[in-house]
């Protein structure tokens, strides 16, 4: 009995001892709550762009951004690949921060149906503004 006591807390400290790294930028660690809830607010709701729909994520956006947007016109998804074919899933990958209140994600944006099964990526660049993060540019 003494014998699996001694085991188990020799393997609960090994196991303590091997923490992995965190490797990304603290402002990517920060930052990356507030792009992967905007892309789940996205895919949640309706993708093809619309004024309506705008006006329901500029919570999202810095407001540079916004009113770039405010311009649009036509259909085609600005957010993912600028396309009517608009994405099924994604993830939010890779992160470099130029400076501390600049991020830019790699999001890869995931098709898959009974003809096809691509995928791509976008860059999306957020911008902390006081002590929040907002998406400031999408690059397909």
């Amino acid at each position: 009995m003494l014998y699996r006591i001694i085991l188990l807390f020799i393997a609960s400290m090994g196991l303590a001892s091997c923490s992995i790294p965190n490797l990304q930028p603290e402002e990517c660690t920060e930052a990356r709550p507030a792009v992967r809830e905007f892309f789940s607010f996205h895919f949640g709701n309706e993708m093809r762009f619309s004024q309506e729909g705008l006006a329901l994520r500029e919570r999202f956006l810095t407001p540079r951004f916004t009113a770039e947007l405010k311009t649009r016109t036509g259909t085609a998804d600005p957010f993912t690949v600028n396309s009517d074919d608009v994405p099924r899933a994604f993830r939010v990958g890779q992160c470099v921060s130029p400076d501390p209140v600049h991020t830019v994600f790699d999001v890869l944006v995931f098709w898959r149906d009974n003809q096809r099964t691509d995928q791509q990526t976008i860059r999306v660049e957020a911008v902390k503004t006081g002590d929040t993060w907002l998406i400031d540019r999408v690059n397909y």
